[in-house]
């Protein structure tokens, strides 16, 4: 239970530091500070920072003592993997369908800052949920074939964090697009793909 303990808690701190470096406040400080050029490198500072302080995290389900839960017997494990093989790809159309240099930070970084209001995404898979990254992510993690004690705490800290991010990440598009995204919820689910899309 400790390892669990730890775990849980290293993924706390984490989303935490990578929540507090999302903000509006810290993207301010970090605006009067350095002046309009953060518009630039900030989304890619922010990504290599995130990535990096990720990795501990990551290593201590392999570092802490661990006991195994369950593992799913070939052939059946096939169909984990298969399903996580789709959301690998479901993350990968999300994000290039939103812009995936942009969500990097590479176009802000090489490019000047465009006064282009940004545009609402709700086709794709856009058209099936409102967050399809955070439902491949989901999956991705959920389907291992292995499940173990640490794994378990790794998992449950991330789908927390996950969850959280997507409820934080409502209000934000409410306020960025308005009665246009309310229009958008009505019609679409928010992880689980639950209806047909019009």
């Amino acid at each position: 239970m400790r390892s669990f303990a730890i775990i849980l808690l290293a993924v706390f701190f984490y989303s935490v530091f990578h929540s507090l470096l999302a903000s509006l406040w810290v993207k301010a400080r970090a605006r009067a500070w350095f002046g309009p050029e953060t518009e630039r490198w900030y989304r890619l500072a922010y990504n290599a920072i995130a990535v990096v302080s990720l990795v501990p995290v990551l290593a201590l389900p392999a570092l802490l003592p661990d006991r195994n839960l369950y593992a799913i017997p070939f052939p059946w494990a096939l169909i984990n993997l298969v399903i996580q093989g789709l959301a690998g790809l479901a993350l990968v159309v999300g994000l290039w369908q939103t812009g995936l240099w942009t969500f990097l930070g590479i176009r802000q970084f090489l490019a000047p800052p465009q006064s282009a209001s940004p545009k609402l995404v709700v086709s794709g898979l856009y058209r099936w949920v409102r967050h399809p990254l955070y439902t491949a992510g989901l999956a991705l993690i959920w389907f291992v074939p292995v499940m173990t004690t640490n794994l378990l705490a790794l998992f449950l800290g991330l789908s927390i964090y996950l969850l959280v991010g997507a409820l934080f990440e409502e209000r934000r598009l409410l306020i960025e697009f308005g009665e246009a995204y309310a229009e958008y919820q009505k019609h679409t689910p928010m992880l689980i793909p639950t209806r047909i899309p019009r």
